[in-house]
């Protein structure tokens, strides 16, 4: 039999309310974020030992700002010089990859839960995690929310206040609700 977590990391419908295994394992790492944004930003040892205990590594040259937010943590993955501002929420019941050289602004959400449409299966728990994965030397906006399953390519950049729901091409700048592809960016 596969368990919940099997089931969230394959993309299927799990269940995400009633299962232990994924209330522990998201108590964990609540506890790690409250911790982590209880520290004083001058803090720094205390600081990176928490991040690696939350993501199971520390990510080379990160900065990451509280108050920072996840649900399991081992779920993110950060590449290197990446900038992440206050107040960010990251819902990683599925993988959410963050490449090199990403300027996270605040208020940010990423979100890899969907919720089934008919209200009885839904309230039963029921959701599924599909990855978000983001390129490169990206720059995402102040209070933009990305939605399970979006991939942004390198080079991109979302302005302030977006709600991207579908793939973005490299070097593309978007914006809107949702978003949509503004004009591309040449270097």
């Amino acid at each position: 039999m596969i368990s919940e977590k099997e089931k969230m990391k394959a993309g299927l419908w799990y269940d995400a309310n009633n299962d232990q295994d994924l209330i522990n394992a998201r108590i964990n790492a609540q506890d790690l974020c409250f911790e982590l944004n209880q520290l004083k930003p001058s803090m720094e040892k205390e600081r990176r030992k928490i991040i690696h205990q939350l993501l199971g590594y520390y990510p080379t040259d990160l900065v990451l700002l509280s108050p920072f937010t996840c649900d399991y943590g081992s779920n993110i993955h950060i590449g290197q010089n990446v900038f992440i501002n206050v107040n960010n929420y990251f819902m990683d019941g599925a993988d959410i990859t963050i490449g090199d050289h990403v300027f996270i602004g605040p208020f940010c959400g990423f979100y890899t839960a969907n919720h089934p449409l008919d209200y009885e299966k839904r309230n039963k728990g029921l959701e599924m995690a599909l990855p978000i994965t983001i390129g490169n030397n990206v720059w995402i906006g102040a209070n933009v929310s990305i939605m399970p399953g979006v991939t942004i390519g390198d080079g991109c950049v979302i302005a302030a206040g977006s709600i991207v729901t579908k793939d973005i091409k490299a070097n593309s700048l978007v914006a809107g609700v949702p978003a949509h592809i503004i004009k591309k960016i040449i270097q």
